[in-house]
């Protein structure tokens, strides 16, 4: 293998994890547009790297039976003159192989207001990007069923994301609910 080859090889994985290890730095403009459009163009949007507590973490994987993408997710308080009205979690989960970024908004009480694919990275499986799809999540909250084909529909052809994406939902509605518990 030549020098060039191994420079080439090393640059496209490094552009590569970049990709997949996106900030959501990058995506803030994204985010906070999808936040102001659900609550409201006056919102104060407060971010944090919300660090999971490992008993919480492991008691929610093994409730969804679904693992985090890290130790952590990335936190959005959203507040109107100074009062909290809701609450924002980005987090990944993997696909058939590479990481799906996905936001759900939620109010006070834990119910989620709206959810969204910020990123979807897989060559197959985008409709889980569909408004029409993530609509079926809206007014559900931690002690909700999140059954794919009994009341979450599937999609052709996306199986393995609609699978991955509704168990990570799942799992922030219950990361939600302790996160509100603690607050209160």
């Amino acid at each position: 293998m030549t020098i060039f080859n191994c420079v080439t090889i090393y640059t496209v994985l490094i552009l590569l994890l970049y990709q997949i290890n996106c900030h959501p730095q990058e995506m803030t403009e994204e985010i906070n547009s999808i936040i102001r459009e659900e609550f409201t163009n006056d919102a104060e949007i407060i971010f944090s790297k919300y660090r999971l507590l490992k008993n919480q973490k492991n008691e929610i994987e093994n409730k969804v039976k679904q693992k985090f993408h890290s130790d952590f997710v990335y936190l959005y308080k959203i507040k109107n003159n100074e009062k909290p009205i809701g609450y924002a979690i980005l987090d990944n989960v993997y696909g058939k192989s590479l990481p799906i970024t996905f936001l759900v908004l939620f109010d006070l009480k834990g119910n989620i207001k709206s959810s969204h694919i910020v990123k979807y990275r897989e060559q197959y499986g985008g409709a889980v990007k569909n408004k029409n799809w993530n609509d079926q999540f809206v007014g559900r909250n931690s002690d909700s069923s999140f059954e794919v084909g009994k009341n979450i529909n599937s999609i052709s052809g996306a199986t393995i994301s609609v699978n991955s994406v509704t168990k990570g939902i799942k799992k922030l509605t219950l990361l939600i609910k302790e996160i509100i518990d603690l607050e209160q």
